[in-house]
């Protein structure tokens, strides 16, 4: 059998001659967008306030390693490892010490020993395909100025584009930092930072603990402690029926989302975000409203209920007369999106207002508006789920629609109509979301049929290289196509994979051959069916009108 070795690692322990880390070919490329690494400093710096000495903790890394050798295959831990090399180069190329900056040298790269035999060479090496950009761009002193100004749209890869955005967020963010406050970060992460590095020399054994350890509903989970906590405190007579009703709870939703709602009902009570673990804020932020007897009182008027609450909105079955598939579709129109920090907010107002279909459609716009606005803007978790908390705390003060919280500054407007007009097509998380809400809008139904499409891909209808002889160049400069390829008014939902043998055709062999086929009655993309060219002066008016519909519709 394999030997497993399993370590706790400060991050100077990490980054030292001790590891040569390399990720394998066959993992996937760096894809941590700007919003985990904003989250990344946010918490760093969260725990640099406050200043209590505690440890760190940043995950886990699994690694096939010989413990007598430095190499280490990285089996998970790609994307800490990566973003984490670029806030320590991001730093040193801030840094003014001298000193600071050789010590930031020495993370990032080992520096050579001819004493000990070792060569100069980075401490992580990605994959083949984005290796010498990471090294040229990363690795390298006085690097990230030339990095930030290059022009995303020539960089060759994703991953080197999400190395590039996450660069530029924490540089930015670092700017504002003074020397003292950077060293401070610095000591943190080097000191109080840790990860867990486990480790085998065998690739098959590593797969297994990679497997496990990502697992779900092994080990017992925080719902489960409150579950023995709570029914042990009720009568025998009564214990098993209440813990019969616990159990159905958990059984209508899952274990996975019944453990997330644990976390949305101390949302609920606290209107704070969390700071520390939920077993430790839930029992003094809900649970201790419960004692004295009350436990049954917790199970009858707080998780029944709220996990009733949840499984209408996870399955959009609201139902309460005239309005109702109102109330519905606004649900599936939060489920797009790629968070769940809104439901805590969606599941009070079920709640409170469950009876009345009318003020949860008015209620569930205005949510969405913001959720939406902060989706678009790719805010990221700390300030998404603070305002989300700050509206929670104002709706506990009975402000409802008219909580503050909900209203949008002309910044945030601006912002938002800035990004919809912008290259949404390099957008991942959110070009999908943004058309479907469009599709909806442009549509002539009041309620838009739900697609039951395998797939929903977003396509151009400029193709993004056509070819020498193709009409396109002779309708398209070049400064045109670099201006509307990517932005809105170019793009279409299919219900089809993509054809790269056939979407770069004349428009004309292009709607009957590739785009009329993926068409699942997509309102949006019939419009472009209905067109018999295809130009910047199309472009222009349809971007437009788009535009305006969403700004319409969101009030921007």
């Amino acid at each position: 059998m394999a030997q497993l070795e399993a370590r706790e690692l400060p991050l100077h322990k990490v980054f030292c001659s001790d590891y040569d880390f390399r990720i394998p070919d066959y993992q996937r490329p760096y894809a941590w967008q700007t919003e985990q690494a904003q989250q990344l400093l946010a918490d760093l710096e969260e725990a640099l306030l406050r200043g209590d000495g505690e440890p760190y903790f940043l995950g886990s890394l699994v690694l096939v390693k010989d413990s007598r050798a430095a190499e280490a295959d990285v089996i998970d831990g790609q994307q800490r490892l990566t973003t984490l090399t670029i806030l320590l180069a991001v730093m040193r190329d801030l840094a003014q010490q001298p000193d600071v900056v050789t010590n930031l040298v020495a993370m990032i790269s080992e520096p050579g020993n001819t004493v000990l035999g070792l060569k100069a060479k980075p401490r992580l090496t990605l994959r083949p395909r984005d290796a010498d950009f990471f090294h040229q761009h990363i690795q390298t002193s006085g690097s990230i100025k030339t990095l930030l100004e290059l022009n995303p749209h020539n960089l060759r890869t994703d991953a080197q584009r999400a190395v590039q955005a996450n660069a530029r967020v924490l540089h930015t963010a670092l700017s504002g930092w003074t020397d003292d406050q950077r060293l401070a970060l610095c000591t943190l992460m080097g000191v109080q930072t840790f990860l867990v590095a486990v480790s085998t020399p065998d690739l098959d054994s590593a797969h297994r603990i990679f497997s496990v350890m990502n697992s779900r509903g092994l080990d017992l989970s925080p719902a489960d402690i409150f579950k023995a906590q709570i029914i042990g405190e009720i009568d025998e007579q009564v214990s098993e029926t209440y813990a019969r009703r616990w159990e159905d709870a958990e059984e209508s939703l899952g274990r996975e989302e019944f453990s997330d709602l644990f976390m949305h009902i101390r949302m609920i009570f606290s209107g704070e975000r969390a700071r520390q673990e939920l077993l430790k804020e839930f029992q003094a932020q809900v649970l201790t409203h419960y004692k004295g007897g009350r436990a049954k009182e917790f199970v009858d008027e707080v998780l029944v209920p709220y996990a009733e609450a949840s499984a209408v909105i996870r399955d959009k079955t609201y139902a309460a007369g005239d309005g109702s598939p109102q109330v519905n579709l606004w649900f599936r129109r939060l489920l797009q999106l790629d968070n769940n920090d809104w439901w805590p907010a969606a599941l009070w107002a079920l709640r409170s207002h469950g009876d009345d279909p009318v003020w949860l459609g008015s209620f569930l716009r205005s949510l969405e508006r913001l959720a939406a606005s902060m989706f678009v803007r790719r805010i990221y978790t700390t300030p998404r789920v603070l305002r989300f908390a700050e509206l929670l705390t104002e709706l506990n003060k009975g402000l409802g629609l008219e909580a503050p919280a909900f209203q949008l500054t002309d910044d945030e407007r601006t912002e938002t109509l800035a990004r919809l007009d912008g290259d949404v097509y390099y957008e991942l998380r959110t070009r999908r979301f943004i058309l479907l809400r469009l599709d909806e809008l442009v549509a002539e139904d009041d309620i838009v049929t739900t697609y039951h499409a395998p797939r929903i891909t977003v396509e151009h209808v400029l193709p993004q290289n056509p070819g020498p002889q193709s009409q396109w160049r002779a309708d398209f400069t070049v400064d045109q196509r670099k201006e509307w390829t990517h932005r809105l008014a170019n793009l279409v939902l299919l219900s089809r994979t993509k054809n790269s043998q056939v979407q770069n055709l004349d428009f004309t062999d292009k709607k009957e051959r590739y785009l009329r086929r993926g068409v699942v009655a997509f309102p949006l993309t019939t419009q472009v069916l209905g067109q018999d060219t295809w130009t910047p002066e199309h472009l222009e008016k349809r971007q437009t009108e788009l535009l305006g519909l969403l700004a319409e519709e969101w009030r921007l």
